[in-house]
């Protein structure tokens, strides 16, 4: 692994110059704000990006319009060499753009590598997927006749991100929208805006080595005013978002005024459920990973344990004693556990968390707080804390994009703790913890988990790319990454051929001249 200081990253990935106010990657464009980017890690100033005004935007529409015309006609198996030239590049810049997302964004450097590799692995599943856009031959009731399904391109894909995972969530619709003859324009978070010049600087490169237009990938840059642009745009026939209900609500609420198709991802209250028989070394690292990994600012991340009476004190103590040994400083220390959450904006909404449930009635088990001191400058490092909470607490039913974590009990019967873990409107990823199959399928049932991710034996968080990636209620609805999620990039044909001399009427009705 190349030792890549922070420097040479940003040079490997062609940001050197990046405090010259570079906007989309590409020429003429208009003079719009200036978005500065500052490390949580440090507070450094790391570079400058330029927002993009209405004219920018249009520019960028017409390059992704014009682009679209020519992109799906290249064959789908050829679109998926691009992609896989995509992924040997980041394989190439693994190392620099997962120290840029770590450095940016806060996150751990192993999982800022971790999110880089989700981008790699989710090219490899749409080179293959690239060879298998399927549709399917239908029986007809007419003799002399077919029926078939086939799927086409849908156009112009918009793409909205959130800073928690600054490069990965767009891997995983871009692949997949690559390959299905689509373009993108991406409006990445402007927490987060040297992550998105990076990507597209790499692709970049590797449409310009194949001759490709470069409007197959674009991005924009601002807040939620360039938001707006996309999602009121009739051009854009597909919106993808990340990011809270707040702002799904009115993505979706705008779409689909003018009858385009949304894909959301927004909130999680994600619980793991810890039954009599569960085994301590599996709950430990999978509760302490997910509630503190990237701060707690998954959507993913374990905001509730949901634990049996008869084995609560035990895991408590374990929990508890777990949570002393995290380390916390700079990310890009390969030593340190957790680094800070990304600004003092979501450092005063932890701290806002913690008072509410102490009001509530919540008992402190391990203390909150902001670090201070040497290492600790940038004002956003946190400390992990562990609240006795129940359920009905106002701020338990809340999503904080904060590493606090709620431990509740639950007694009697699974169902009263399947109960307490569906009681909430966020509906992501859940999970428990057993070693009696029972309780594991009751839990998989139609009658258990209401969340789109439901997982035995390990925690909330960590999906892999294979499976599809979403959540029911408010989290939206939305399906990306693996199994079928393809299909929402396309638009569903049917056929019908006759090929018969006669032409008989479906359902047997004669209308004879």
């Amino acid at each position: 692994m190349t030792d890549f200081g922070m420097d040479k990253a940003l040079k490997h990935l062609g940001l050197q110059d990046i405090n010259n106010g570079t906007s989309t990657g590409q020429e003429n464009f208009s003079y719009g704000e200036i978005i500065a980017s500052y490390s949580p890690v440090d507070g450094r100033l790391i570079g400058k990006v330029k927002a993009s005004t209405k004219e920018d935007y249009e520019k960028v529409m017409e390059t992704a319009t014009k682009a679209f015309l020519s992109f799906r006609d290249i064959p789908a198996p050829q679109r998926g060499e691009v992609v896989r030239q995509f992924g040997n590049k980041l394989r190439e810049k693994k190392e620099a753009l997962g120290k840029l997302v770590s450095y940016e964004m806060g996150k751990s450097y192993q999982e800022g590598l971790g999110e880089v590799q989700e981008m790699i692995d989710i090219c490899d599943f749409a080179v293959g997927l690239s060879r298998q856009l399927n549709g399917q031959t239908i029986p007809s009731e007419r003799p002399g006749h077919v029926m078939r399904e086939q799927w086409h391109p849908i156009g112009v894909v918009g793409i909205i991100s959130a800073f928690n995972f600054p490069v990965a969530v767009w891997a995983w619709n871009t692949a997949l929208a690559w390959i299905c003859g689509d373009v993108c324009v991406w409006k990445a978070s402007e927490k987060t805006p040297l992550c998105a010049v990076a990507c597209q600087n790499i692709i970049a490169e590797v449409l310009k080595q194949n001759n490709l237009p470069e409007g197959i990938s674009c991005i924009i840059n601002g807040d939620y005013k360039v938001g707006e642009m996309m999602t009121n745009d009739a051009r854009i026939p597909l919106v993808s978002a990340t990011g809270s209900t707040r702002m799904g609500r009115i993505v979706g609420t705008t779409v689909a005024k003018r009858f385009g198709k949304s894909l959301l991802e927004l909130g999680g209250n994600n619980a793991i459920i810890i039954t009599p028989s569960a085994d301590l070394k599996v709950v430990v690292p999978g509760a302490v990973f997910g509630a503190v990994g990237t701060c707690g600012q998954r959507c993913t991340s374990t905001r509730r344990l949901i634990i049996h009476e008869s084995v609560y004190d035990k895991v408590k103590e374990a929990i508890v004693g777990a949570y002393q040994q995290i380390k916390i400083g700079n990310p890009l220390n390969e030593n340190n556990h957790v680094g800070p959450l990304i600004d003092k904006e979501s450092v005063n909404t932890y701290l806002a968390a913690i008072e509410k449930a102490k009001d509530e009635g919540g008992a402190i088990l391990v203390e909150g707080g902001v670090l201070e001191g040497e290492g600790y400058e940038s004002g956003c490092y946190v400390k992990p804390a562990i609240i006795e909470a129940e359920n009905h607490f106002e701020i338990v039913q809340h999503e904080t994009f904060a590493p606090i974590l709620y431990l509740m009990k639950y007694t009697g019967e699974l169902e009263n703790a399947i109960e307490k873990q569906n009681g909430v409107v966020q509906g992501l990823s859940s999970s428990i913890m057993t070693n009696e199959l029972k309780e594991a399928e009751k839990f998989l049932s139609y009658a258990g988990s209401d969340c789109g991710i439901a997982n035995v034996n390990i925690g909330t968080s960590g999906a892999e790319i294979g499976g599809a990636f979403g959540g029911e209620k408010e989290t939206g609805g939305g399906r990306e990454s693996g199994s079928d999620a393809w299909k929402v990039y396309m638009r569903r044909q049917t056929n019908t051929i006759n090929y018969s001399d006669e032409l008989p009427l479906a359902q047997g009705i004669k209308f004879d001249l």
